[in-house]
């Protein structure tokens, strides 16, 4: 196992809070398949050697561009996607820790309520032919409120709980905005009272305007319901407000992660401090340059060798085009996967430039 790894878990069991989930060593591929006889030529590394953890109570920001594999690795997680290989550890109510990866489907029926999803789309999660009521209180019905009086009642009550009054219940998704479809979905993620919620990019399809009130509404969620978030974005602002840690993903690799301050104030990997740079500056008086980062995205498939970021690295040495660096913990909570990472000195989001 690598230093990284151990690094992972002594920081866990020091950590002011328990894992609810740890992520260990996980790997997804996708067969590549060619010719008549679908033979498989190579793989799509979609997710390659990722660990990570999400502490209870908290929000785990997971960030990078698109492509990157942090929805790959969210779906992994709730086993919508079976693992290739690695270990996908879930703290039960009883502090029972089960690996999730090689349970079949009956063995998962268990888990289900305990983590739930909210998705991207809220015009394309909502079943259109459902009313509001069927919606929320499906999963109720699925694990066996049969009851509809109750049913009822619960779907009231998380109604309230998201903002929407109960009368909504027997109307259809098309009478919504998309604010308002988002809450819907988000009520029918809380019906079963989950301990983790993995929400997959949220706010990206909505107005700025109402992202801000459902990012509210799910931090006002969390303190109630003690929820546990991973949060997966690429919009760095909304990572910044809402999460405790974030961790930074480049070509199904997570190269940097850290408290939310300081890694956006000290960023020690030159693709986190790449992304910082391209955040603006709510300033009209200052000039806000963005530096294109040289070269383009590896691919997945045929990744380079040693550190899958060197080619566009300004500080690549040789030591990143034969080596691959591993993930570990350089200051307390400060994971990072670069060689380099102690010497170099990289520019972060000046807070109070922010403020002025």
């Amino acid at each position: 196992m690598s230093a990284g790894m151990n690094d992972l878990k002594k920081q866990t069991r020091s950590g002011s809070h328990r894992p609810l989930l740890e992520v260990r060593n996980l790997k997804k591929y996708f067969p590549i398949h060619k010719g008549m006889m679908r033979k498989v030529v190579n793989h799509v590394r979609a997710v390659d050697d990722v660990s990570f953890f999400v502490r209870e109570g908290e929000t785990l920001g997971l960030v990078g561009e698109s492509g990157c594999g942090k929805t790959t690795v969210s779906r992994c997680i709730l086993r919508a996607f079976h693992p290739t290989s690695g270990e996908i550890l879930f703290r039960e109510a009883d502090d029972q820790i089960t690996d999730l990866s090689p349970l079949d489907r009956a063995a998962l029926r268990r888990f289900r309520p305990q983590m739930q999803m909210i998705f991207q789309d809220p015009f394309g999660s909502l079943n259109p032919r459902m009313t509001i009521f069927e919606i929320i209180s499906e999963p109720l019905y699925v694990n066996g409120l049969r009851s509809r009086a109750d049913r009822t009642d619960q779907a009231a009550e998380l109604l309230k709980l998201v903002g929407l009054r109960p009368e909504f219940m027997q109307r259809y998704p098309h009478a919504f905005s998309g604010g308002q479809r988002q809450r819907i979905g988000i009520a029918r993620a809380l019906a079963l009272h989950p301990r983790l919620v993995v929400a997959d990019e949220p706010v990206s399809a909505l107005d700025v305007s109402v992202q801000a009130q459902v990012l509210n509404l799910m931090l006002d969620l969390q303190e109630k319901l003690n929820l546990t978030y991973l949060f997966v974005a690429h919009d760095l602002s909304v990572v910044k407000h809402i999460s405790d840690r974030v961790c930074v993903m480049y070509v199904g690799k997570v190269v940097e992660m850290a408290a939310t301050k300081e890694l956006f104030e000290a960023p020690r990997h030159p693709y986190t401090a790449a992304l910082m740079m391209a955040v603006p500056v709510p300033d009209p008086d200052q000039r806000h340059i963005i530096q294109d980062l040289p070269g383009e995205v590896a691919s997945p498939a045929n990744p380079p060798s040693g550190c899958y970021f060197h080619p566009r690295c300004a500080f690549a040495a040789e030591v990143c085009r034969t080596q691959t660096p591993q993930l570990r913990e350089i200051s307390p909570d400060h994971f990072v996967s670069c060689h380099r990472a102690e010497e170099l000195q990289l520019a972060g989001i000046d807070e109070n430039k922010e403020r002025q």
